[in-house]
């Protein structure tokens, strides 16, 4: 089988946790950010040695709770952070496969992937608005069956062998989208997706889900590895979590729970990092929350004061 990309392998196979940002991250609430404050923000993180740029995908600005979410389409804006850095992953977290034809996704996939100089990373969730699905004149109950069978046409047409390809074939007529990638596409399930854990160790190149308590997240964790040995052989795919960040001035502040993550100094995250990396966590997507800091500066501490003193940089220098 070929060898995955060089997005996947760093920041999913590097044999230590691994921090990513999910962007847009000097936003404003409820106002469309900044692109050369974004652009500069992507830069910083590059050069900090972060792993991965990560965005959401949300077709219509319909309000979940307090929230509207205003955000550029997903592949276009990962697009602009591909321009504006060299080395950092980036990736969807999550496309909404139900509401979008796995043709089109599968293009934007190779296109931003090959622009990027394979450093794209697919994660694919089933969405959760019931609005939208409205809109779109789809069956929101039915969105755990459309995401199966749409996946399995993005992965078909991701594929970089010719047999892996021919159920993307047999849809097209015979035709391939453009010239397939010379390495593999991770392709992610972001949330359950509607589907059980198995069918995720089995058809997945790793999950994401979002923050627990620490006891629940270890228990997710079991469960995810309990699946890996049953439907992957063992196969070791990455867990990848998000974490709500609010991260205080003051290096010493103990960690307290916010919704979906923390309200912490650096000293606590550090050692909660090092935590979930013992439980078998391979990568954190920080959320920065909105607060009095300016994102920048909060980037800047966790690259500088927390990246180089996880317990697993410390013992493998970065690839």
């Amino acid at each position: 089988m070929p060898p995955f990309n060089t997005a996947y392998r760093r920041t999913l196979l590097a044999g230590r946790l691994t921090l990513g940002l999910m962007t847009p991250v000097a936003r404003a609430n409820g106002a469309m950010a900044d692109p050369e404050a974004e652009r500069e923000v992507a830069a910083l993180a590059d050069r900090l040695g972060f792993a991965a740029l990560w965005t959401r995908d949300v077709p219509v600005m319909v309000p979940q709770g307090e929230e509207i979410s205003v955000l550029d389409e997903p592949f276009v804006w990962l697009a602009m952070l591909a321009g504006a850095t060299r080395r950092i992953a980036l990736g969807t977290a999550a496309a909404v496969l139900p509401l979008r034809h796995p043709l089109h996704v599968a293009k934007a996939a190779l296109s931003l992937n090959r622009l990027s100089g394979e450093r794209f990373i697919l994660g694919l969730g089933s969405g959760d608005r019931e609005a939208e699905f409205a809109i779109f004149r789809q069956d929101i109950a039915l969105r755990g069956d459309a995401f199966r069978e749409r996946w399995n046409l993005v992965r078909s047409a991701l594929s970089p062998d010719e047999a892996g390809r021919a159920a993307l074939r047999e849809a097209t007529g015979g035709h391939d989208l453009m010239a397939p990638p010379d390495e593999r596409i991770g392709m992610l399930v972001v949330g359950s997706a509607r589907q059980s854990l198995q069918w995720t160790a089995a058809n997945a190149d790793g999950w994401a889900t979002y923050h627990r308590d620490e006891a629940r997240q270890q228990g997710r964790i079991g469960l995810w590895q309990t699946a890996l040995r049953e439907r992957a052989d063992g196969e070791p795919k990455p867990f990848v979590q998000s974490l709500q960040i609010d991260l205080l001035e003051d290096p010493a502040a103990p960690a307290e729970p916010i919704e979906l993550g923390l309200r912490t100094g650096r000293d606590a995250l550090v050692a909660y990092l090092d935590r979930m990396e013992d439980a078998g966590v391979a990568h954190v997507l920080m959320n920065v929350v909105r607060g009095p800091r300016p994102a920048t500066e909060v980037v800047e501490e966790l690259g500088r004061e927390v990246l180089p003193r996880l317990q697993g940089h410390a013992r493998t220098p970065a690839a």
